[in-house]
């Protein structure tokens, strides 16, 4: 080999080796962030500043029944779909309840049993930590969301292991291979989170469902506010989607955007050959 390519491997490997360091900092901070943050988050969840739900100030019920669905009415999702429109905007909050609507079409299509009622709460809480009141410097949205929701769920005095059913379901939505091995309230949060927003499953849901559904609870504008908030996030907390499929929206869009990549945290391991 060359001189001249040795110094450029050199160079490469020297620039993964920085940006390596840089992510045991970052790892260290959230690490630290998260211990000194844990009893302020449990605080943060009841008093959380509320976005403006003007246009979606309805009653903290939803229809009995939609598309065929049954949306279950208690105490509990009375109050979950009350904090989930006071803390959303309207676009995030017709999502997680149509999260919750096409996950019940096909589960109840294929026959599945599951507990209606942690369904609906795990779903429509499922995107709290897209919300800027419930996130971390560091933590993937998918945690801040789940910890949020714990949060809010102790604070009603759910039972302990109810909320980490709906912790598993929020923490896990993004990975549909490991959340559909896991229980079906599980698995409906990101099989219907997964459908709404790639369309991902779409067949299974019948014309005259989806029609209905999109009345009751239309996207808008939701595709370009996704977009907006996955670059939100990775401006603003970039290392909390070190290997998450984010970071490929980020490095598309951003041109300062630096977080490594899988090969580059490859070359940077410290062990000699």
């Amino acid at each position: 080999m060359s001189e001249r390519a040795d110094e450029a491997k050199e160079v490469t490997r020297r620039t993964a080796l920085e940006r390596a360091a840089g992510v045991a900092a970052v790892g260290a901070a959230s690490a630290l962030a998260a211990a000194l943050s844990s009893s302020s988050a449990a605080a943060a969840v009841p008093g959380a500043k509320a976005q403006d739900t003007s246009s979606h100030s309805r009653g903290t019920t939803l229809s009995t029944v939609v598309a065929g669905v049954r949306i279950p009415d208690s105490e509990l999702t009375r109050a979950v779909t009350e904090f989930a429109r006071k803390v959303s905007s309207e676009s995030l909050f017709n999502h997680v309840v149509r999260t919750y609507l096409y996950g019940s079409l096909m589960f109840d299509r294929r026959g599945i049993r599951y507990d209606r009622e942690l369904a609906f709460v795990a779903a429509v809480l499922h995107d709290l930590g897209l919300v800027k009141a419930y996130q971390t410097p560091n933590e993937r949205f998918e945690v801040d969301g789940a910890d949020a929701a714990r949060n809010f769920l102790r604070g009603r005095h759910v039972p302990a292991e109810r909320v980490e059913v709906v912790w598993d379901a929020i923490a896990l939505h993004t990975n549909v291979g490991i959340a559909s091995r896991k229980r079906p309230e599980i698995g409906m949060v990101s099989a219907g989170s997964g459908l709404d927003l790639t369309g991902n499953g779409l067949q299974q849901i019948p014309a005259d469902a989806l029609t209905e559904i999109l009345a009751a609870f239309p996207r808008a504008g939701f595709t370009q506010d996704a977009l907006d908030t996955i670059l939100s996030l990775c401006r603003t907390k970039p290392m909390s989607v070190l290997m998450h499929p984010f970071a490929e929206v980020g490095r598309r869009h951003l041109s300062d955007f630096q977080v490594p990549t899988v090969e580059d945290l490859l070359l940077a391991a410290p062990f000699e050959e």
